[in-house]
């Protein structure tokens, strides 16, 4: 009765991703002797199995480097009046070796369907740190095929255009940016009418970073509730976070306003200087202007006079205002920028009263850096990428963006931070040293290692 029931056949199997083919172009993840796997060696005798009853259908074991798989099938069939037949046979599958499509194109560097180019035109990277720590955290890079870095950003490769574009609403959700997209026609078959594209979308964020000092436009000043043009940018997340130094005023601009109102940063990091506080005196009470906006509870107002580092053997001081009133006392190391003694080459700042313009505008309180480095028991992950020649500048950038997460902790909530078991746990009591992340805002670092399970290969 089982004539005519081919005892041999075939299947093909990817070896780089393991897949078998399930014809006419599926490749389907089977482990050995599974029901997936079963289905499919039984589909290619559906065809020659029309005849007879399956009853019973199952692998005999065989080594699992043999490239053979054996079936074990039970059929019956009627023969002669009425009397049933049931017979029992072997059916063996020679596994032979195919590349699928999708390693083939991998293999032959010709992977990518999209593109996702990320660019921002600053000297400083901290809100690329900061989206690569948002890309890790909601586990965006799994689907790319390669992540290239390159001077102004990153290039994120992708083997379909939805998982490109799933990419670009991310970092429109996330980054004030914006966005343009083009394709191009590699291939057309005129026959079935099928077209391969490659995609390309480019992603522009704002060119402004945290601890910026920037300069807006009258009319968007005023749209902001009567804001100073001169403000300080204190974070960049989904909008850029301004404040004004002078009035603790605050204002929230997103993307598509930054866009329609541009503004340039006067300053870039490099040009930050060091001052001392000769005197500091905290306003309480200042009277608000005609339509002003909302006021930060997390700052507070001071007027103080300063005097550069460098600058220690004369007696030339400078009177600020500054949002950093809660941290500063007199003798206080403090990061800032002189606008009294710079060129502005700023269409907005050219045109200020001068009078309007601060001497100098503070930024952050300066600490010991490498005593910093030394306490830091927790660290961040990082995107596997194709890295350009390492820069010494970048490491600089880095350990400012870490400094930024001790001292912000409206950005330490959207980043996983991790223990780093090498350092020793110090008593979170020192009051005067710099701000630190306290042991309940870290994650365990999560270690696989072959001593778990005996060894490669062996019995759990």
């Amino acid at each position: 009765i089982t004539e005519g029931i081919p005892k041999q056949g075939t299947v093909h199997f990817c070896k780089q991703c393991e897949r078998y083919l399930q014809p006419p172009g599926t490749w389907i993840q089977c482990s050995l002797e599974s029901r997936e796997l079963l289905a499919l060696c039984l589909k290619k005798l559906k065809a020659s199995l029309s005849k007879v009853r399956l009853i019973d259908a199952g692998f005999i074991w065989t080594e699992p480097h043999s490239k053979r798989l054996k079936l074990k099938l039970t059929v019956q069939k009627e023969v002669i009046n009425g009397a049933v037949l049931q017979q029992v046979f072997v059916v063996e599958y020679i596994v032979q070796s195919q590349m699928c499509e999708d390693c083939h194109r991998i293999e032959a560097k010709d992977f990518w369907k999209a593109v996702v180019q990320v660019r921002q035109k600053t000297l400083h990277k901290k809100t690329f740190y900061y989206l690569e720590q948002l890309i890790l955290k909601h586990r965006l890079h799994q689907n790319t095929l390669r992540i290239k870095e390159i001077h102004d950003g990153l290039d994120f490769y992708y083997s379909s255009k939805q998982h490109a574009q799933k990419m670009v609403d991310f970092l429109q959700c996330t980054v004030p940016c914006r966005s343009k997209s083009s394709q191009r026609l590699i291939s057309h078959d005129i026959h079935s009418n099928v077209y391969n594209y490659k995609s390309t979308f480019s992603v522009e964020i704002v060119p402004i970073c945290k601890d910026n000092v920037v300069c807006l436009s009258p009319k968007l000043a005023q749209s902001l509730g009567n804001m100073s043009q001169i403000c300080v940018c204190i974070r960049v997340t989904s909008t850029i976070h301004l404040i004004d130094p002078r009035t603790l005023q605050i204002a929230e601009i997103d993307g598509n306003t930054y866009w329609r109102h541009p503004f340039n940063s006067l300053f870039h990091p490099k040009q930050l200087e060091e001052f001392i506080i000769m005197d500091i005196n905290r306003v309480h009470e200042k009277k608000k202007g005609a339509g002003a906006g909302a006021r930060s509870n997390k700052h507070t107002l001071a007027e103080a006079w300063v005097r550069k580092t460098s600058e220690l053997d004369t007696d030339h001081q400078f009177f600020c205002c500054t949002h950093l009133g809660h941290i500063l006392n007199p003798g206080d190391l403090v990061l800032g920028f002189d606008l009294a003694n710079c060129n502005l080459n700023d269409e907005f700042a050219n045109k200020m009263n001068p009078h309007s313009i601060p001497d100098v505008v503070l930024i952050k309180k300066s600490y010991d850096r490498t005593k910093r480095q030394r306490r830091r028991n927790w660290k961040l992950k990082e995107l596997q990428r194709d890295r350009e020649a390492p820069d010494t500048d970048d490491e600089r950038q880095y350990q400012d963006f870490l400094e930024d997460l001790e001292e912000d902790e409206a950005i330490r909530k959207n980043v996983n931070i991790y223990r780093n078991a090498d350092i020793p746990v110090e008593s979170d009591t020192d009051e005067d040293g710099p701000p630190r992340i306290s042991l309940a805002e870290m994650l365990e670092d999560l270690h696989i290692s072959q001593d778990a399970t005996g060894g490669e290969g062996a019995e759990m």
